[in-house]
């Protein structure tokens, strides 16, 4: 069954996200990865808008059918922490408003679904993105690699998890 996923690294300054395909020999392909930025002096509210503005754009073009996210992790700056609980709340309601079932990721889940080891770097993360998807380079900017890694977490458990058929 022909799945598109599409993976997002939730972040306030810059949202990755990364859509892949998985066919029915389960090979993955990349279909396209970016970065929704915003620009530092604008109105948090208005950096909000701006990210649902630009993810509903991006399901409307890829039309997922199933949505990995990465869930906030313990962060030692407490306004960082909350500014990207934002953005990520901003994300799960673009994807909810578009009856994309999602599947939540820590960074550690991530990490071993695709290195296999819980600690890798971002290096490993983004070398294990470029071979898993067969890409010519690793992803930039990071936010995208990580998101595209969300996507290859995702896709593992999508099918498990009965999210085959889409909405």
């Amino acid at each position: 069954m022909n799945q598109i996923i599409l993976g997002i690294d939730p972040g306030i300054a810059d949202t990755g996200w990364g859509v892949i395909s998985s066919g029915k020999t389960n090979k993955l392909v990349c279909v396209a990865y970016g970065s929704v930025k915003t620009k530092a002096g604008l109105d948090l509210g208005d950096r909000l808008v701006i990210l649902n503005q630009e993810l509903r754009k991006i399901i409307k073009e890829y039309q997922p059918t199933v949505a990995g996210i990465e869930q906030l992790f313990f962060c030692n700056n407490v306004k960082t922490a909350l500014a990207v609980g934002q953005a990520r709340g901003v994300a799960l309601l673009a994807l909810r408003d578009n009856l994309l079932p999602v599947l939540e990721y820590t960074p550690l889940q991530v990490k071993q679904a695709v290195t296999g080891y819980g600690s890798a770097s971002k290096m490993q993360v983004g070398k294990m993105v470029k071979t898993i998807l067969n890409l010519d380079s690793i992803p930039k900017p990071d936010d995208a690699a990580d998101a595209l890694a969300i996507a290859i977490a995702a896709s593992q458990n999508s099918l498990r998890l009965g999210f085959n058929n889409g909405r």
